[in-house]
């Protein structure tokens, strides 16, 4: 019986060692494949405005047909990033921020707003923003900002746009 003590004690290290090495990987893999995914198609450090989602056309998992998504898939290797999130009046919308392990680093709501734009300037610890400006700190360089609007009914995309298509987010400059 003594014989197997070992091999039992090394086989349940190597599955609690897999079972955490899994459980601490999973996010930044889960992020780096939509971070690249959302950059091919509209690149980074800038904000997209995509199409209501249909069961054909599903950039994120899951996404839900009452919202309207604006998507900035961003890097701030070179420079802090400048995020502006519009007022949409009379709907419900929130600007998150993602970092690179699927943490939110920051979410606003137009409740937290009053109704008011949301501006804001991602940067790392040691990047500067202008005096005056919200500098939101990311533990690192990569993430996506997303911007949601809720939809009274699918038929008021149009009237939604005019304002979310307001919203921005680009590299600040010294």
């Amino acid at each position: 019986m003594s014989r197997w003590i070992g091999p039992v004690v090394v086989a349940v290290i190597a599955a609690v060692a897999a079972w955490y090495g899994t459980l601490a990987a999973t996010p930044t893999v889960i992020m780096d494949r939509a971070w690249m995914r959302l950059s091919e198609q509209a690149g980074y450090n800038k904000m997209t405005h995509t199409p209501l989602v249909t069961a054909e056309r599903q950039t994120i998992v899951r996404p839900s047909p009452d919202l309207a998504y604006s998507i900035c898939a961003f890097d701030l290797s070179k420079a802090p990033l400048e995020v502006m999130a519009n007022a949409v009046p009379d709907h419900y919308w929130s600007l998150t921020v993602f970092d690179s392990v699927t943490d939110v680093a920051f979410v606003e709501s137009d409740r937290d707003s009053k109704g008011r734009p949301i501006r804001i300037a991602l940067a790392t610890a040691d990047q500067t923003v202008p005096r005056g400006v919200r500098k939101i700190v990311m533990p690192d360089g990569k993430g996506v900002a997303l911007i949601r609007v809720l939809l009274n009914n699918r038929a008021e995309i149009g009237a939604v746009d005019a304002y979310r298509k307001q919203s921005f987010c680009r590299p600040l400059e010294g």
